[in-house]
C-alpha cells in the first residue's frame, strides 16, 4: 500500500492494475478551464480527470448562507459518489498527480484520507517526472466499472473558522499558512483583494517542501524544517487561500513522520470575508 508518494517508475509498473486507479489533478486557479484542457490534450494512460473545482470542493455557501471559501469541503456523500464513478473500491491503491509539484494532487489525497481511506498516493514530481522518464501520454479515455467505496473512520482532523478565532486566545495551536510569503504579507491583492494573515500565523510556503527536481524533499529534512513552526504536529494547523495547498504540507508533515495536524478548509478566503475576523500583515 501506497500512502504518501509513489515514483514514476513504480506508476509506470502498474498501470494495467485493476485495483490501481490514477486521477489527473492540474488546474489552474486564474484559469479553471486550464486543467482539464491540458488532460485532453495527453495524460497518463487509464488517468481519469479529477476536476479540482467541481469534484474536489463543495458549495461555497453553507445552509444559512455563510461563504464557505473558495474551495470548500465537497459534501462526504457527494465525494464518495464522485469517488465511486471513478471505480474506486475499499481495495483501490489510488494514484494521483499534477504538473504543480503537487499542490492540487495532496488536495485529493487529503480528502481519500479524510473519507478514511489510506492506500492513496501522490506522483513525486508530478507528470514532469513522468516524462523525464521518456514515458508517453494519450488522449484516450478508458472507461472504468464503477466502485463500492464506502466511508470509513477518517484519518484526518479539521478545525472551523470558530476555533481558530477562539484559538486567537487560547494559544493552544499554532497556523501554518502555506501561501506564498508576499500573499502572506499581505502584498499580493491580485490574488488576495484582502491582504494579510490569521494573526499569529506562521508562513511555510509549500514550494519550500520541494526539491530543485520538483520532488518532495525527504522526511528528515523537511522534519528539521518543519520543527522551528510548532510544538508538536497535533498542535498545527495547517491553511493557506482556501484550503487547497495546505495539503501539500500535510503530506510533507506525512512525510516527516509528524502525525496528526488539522486543515482548517475554508482558510484565508474563508476567514477574510468576515470583516469582524481580525487580520495581521507584514512578516
Amino acid at each position: 500500500m501506497h500512502t504518501t508518494l509513489i515514483s514514476a517508475t513504480e506508476l509506470a509498473a502498474h498501470l494495467t492494475d485493476p485495483d490501481w486507479v490514477v486521477l489527473d489533478c492540474r488546474h489552474d486557479l486564474m484559469h479553471p478551464d486550464a486543467g482539464r484542457a491540458a488532460y485532453a490534450a495527453g495524460h497518463i494512460q487509464n488517468a481519469q480527470f479529477a476536476n479540482v473545482d467541481a469534484d474536489l470542493s463543495g458549495a461555497k455557501s453553507g445552509p444559512d448562507g455563510a461563504f464557505r471559501g473558495r474551495h470548500p469541503l465537497p459534501e462526504r456523500a457527494a465525494l464518495l459518489e464522485t469517488l465511486r464513478a471513478w471505480g474506486i473500491n475499499d481495495t483501490s491503491q489510488v494514484l494521483a498527480y499534477d504538473a504543480h509539484g503537487g499542490m492540487f494532487a495532496a488536495r485529493l489525497w487529503w480528502l481519500l484520507r479524510w473519507v478514511g481511506h489510506p492506500a492513496v498516493a501522490v506522483l513525486d514530481g508530478g507528470l514532469a517526472a513522468w516524462q523525464a522518464q521518456g514515458l508517453p501520454l494519450v488522449t484516450p479515455v478508458a472507461p472504468r466499472a464503477r466502485g463500492d467505496i464506502v466511508e470509513k473512520h477518517t484519518l484526518t482532523r479539521t478545525v472551523g473558522a470558530a476555533e481558530v478565532l477562539a484559538n486567537l486566545e487560547q494559544k493552544t495551536q499554532t497556523v501554518v499558512d502555506a501561501r506564498a510569503p508576499d500573499r502572506y504579507r499581505g502584498e499580493n491583492e491580485t490574488i488576495d483583494p484582502v491582504g494579510g494573515h490569521i494573526p499569529g500565523a506562521r508562513n511555510r510556503f509549500f514550494k519550500d517542501n520541494l526539491q530543485a527536481d520538483g520532488r518532495f524533499k525527504p522526511g528528515g529534512e523537511l522534519k528539521r524544517e518543519f520543527a522551528p513552526l510548532f510544538d508538536s504536529a497535533q498542535s498545527a494547523i495547517m491553511q493557506c487561500g482556501s484550503g487547497v495547498t495546505a495539503c501539500h504540507n500535510l503530506l510533507a508533515l506525512e512525510l516527516a513522520g509528524l502525525h496528526g495536524a488539522a486543515l482548517y478548509p475554508g482558510s484565508w478566503s474563508e476567514w477574510c470575508a468576515d470583516p469582524a475576523r481580525p487580520v495581521a500583515h507584514g512578516a
